[in-house]
């Protein structure tokens, strides 16, 4: 069965991710069509890149990144839970991403995003990543807003046509994950 990962991108104390992952995790296990996982960043406990190799080139040497890697290699597809900080997405994300490369090759990938508006760059900036890692990313996204997605800025509660923008979301990165196993194997 396809495997799908739902990565929670913020470590932050405090942050408003952890609502949004749960909301997306319990979305994505009523829709069905693949097995879902709830991968936390803040659990996994990467440091800041500390291999003295290049990702692309091989495997590194740290046991923090092998174990990353077993975790990200079992995933057909993933969905990017992400905050928008600055304009961006947030470093413990981007770190994640920079400690691996084929782990993450010929995968597909969707974002659920939220912020002041709706983490869209923060979404801009991940399809560049994307791209350099060899992961499709599907165009469907989620935007989530503080102002109209959350209670006081800080609960959240989505509006209803959010669970229609995630099940889009959904739909296209199974569809990918799918299509794109017959490419994993062949590399």
């Amino acid at each position: 069965m396809t495997k799908i990962a739902v990565i929670l991108g913020s470590t932050r104390p405090g942050r408003l991710g952890e609502g949004v992952a749960a909301w997306v995790y319990e979305q994505a296990r009523q829709h069905g069509g693949a097995e879902f996982e709830l991968v936390d960043l803040k659990a996994v406990e990467l440091p800041l890149l500390d291999e003295p190799g290049v990702p692309m080139m091989g495997r590194g040497q740290q046991p923090h990144t092998a174990r990353w890697a077993e975790i990200v290699e079992r995933f057909d597809g993933f969905v990017f839970v992400t905050a928008e900080y600055n304009h961006g997405i947030p470093a413990a994300l981007k770190n994640a991403l920079d400690f691996l490369y084929a782990e993450w090759n010929h995968k597909a990938a969707g974002f659920v995003s939220y912020g002041a508006d709706g983490g869209a760059r923060a979404v801009e900036q991940l399809r560049q990543v994307m791209a350099q890692l060899r992961i499709a990313d599907v165009g469907p996204q989620v935007t989530l807003n503080l102002a109209t997605d959350f209670v006081a800025y800080s609960e959240f509660k989505p509006q209803g046509h959010q669970e229609a923008n995630l099940k889009g979301v959904l739909d296209e990165v199974i569809t990918w994950s799918e299509a794109l196993r017959e490419v994993r194997t062949a590399a």
